[in-house]
């Protein structure tokens, strides 16, 4: 008798731009990088490229047009489609809006920021925004943030965070790159982790099961 093969975890990813972070995941599962699998693509907006991406990768993609539409029914509207495709992570892959978490669904929704949350987060502040704050402000670090999504813009427990140098000479575009690059090996991590089945949210901390404590000071 054969080993039966471990299932992957299936993803709903939800974009609203170029879809770079879908791909990224994508890749990484067919290459076997990532525990998981894009089932189907959300996007909020007709022109978001990474719908023409899903296309190309054989993914089904639909579009739930943020147009003129609060944020209560797109969200329910968003669930509806994502529904039948039975996912077990729904993934904010530079989703341009609030997305409400539907019952049942409670640390099953994922979203990476490009900052050091609780740092430059918030309504607002999104994509090069962030960075033009961060060089503004004179950091010396930077990175990003995946987390689990509550009902709050950038909010909710905390499961990764990578840093990034931030230099005198950055503009928001150098920073940009690098904070990218970082947010391309977190969030595969992140879902890696949660399809180990290694991720506890206690008392809205995160533990990750498995990870050596740090030495005792004596």
């Amino acid at each position: 008798m054969g080993v039966e093969s471990k299932k992957k975890v299936r993803l709903a990813v939800l974009l609203s731009g170029g879809g770079s972070t879908m791909a990224n995941l994508a890749e990484r599962s067919r290459d076997g990088r990532l525990d998981a699998e894009v089932a189907v693509v959300v996007s909020s907006r007709a022109d978001a490229y990474g719908r023409e991406r899903a296309r190309r990768l054989g993914i089904e993609e639909h579009l739930v047009s943020s147009h003129k539409v609060d944020f209560d029914q797109l969200s329910l509207s968003t669930f509806e489609v994502i529904r039948p495709y039975r996912p077990d992570l729904i993934i904010l892959a530079g989703y341009m809006c609030l997305f409400r978490v539907p019952k049942g669904y409670e640390n099953r929704v994922m979203n990476v920021h490009p900052a050091l949350i609780p740092m430059f987060c918030g309504k607002g502040l999104y994509g090069h925004r962030v960075h033009e704050a961060v060089v503004r402000a004179g950091l010396k670090v930077s990175g990003c943030t995946v987390h689990f999504v509550d009902n709050e813009y950038d909010h909710g427990p905390i499961i990764l965070q990578k840093t990034v140098p931030v230099y005198f000479e950055d503009t928001p575009d150098t920073l940009a790159e690098r904070v990218q690059a970082a947010e391309r090996e977190a969030y595969p991590e992140a879902i890696n982790l949660y399809a180990a089945g290694r991720l506890r949210v206690i008392e809205g901390r995160v533990k990750i099961l498995g990870r050596e404590p740090p030495p005792t000071v004596s």
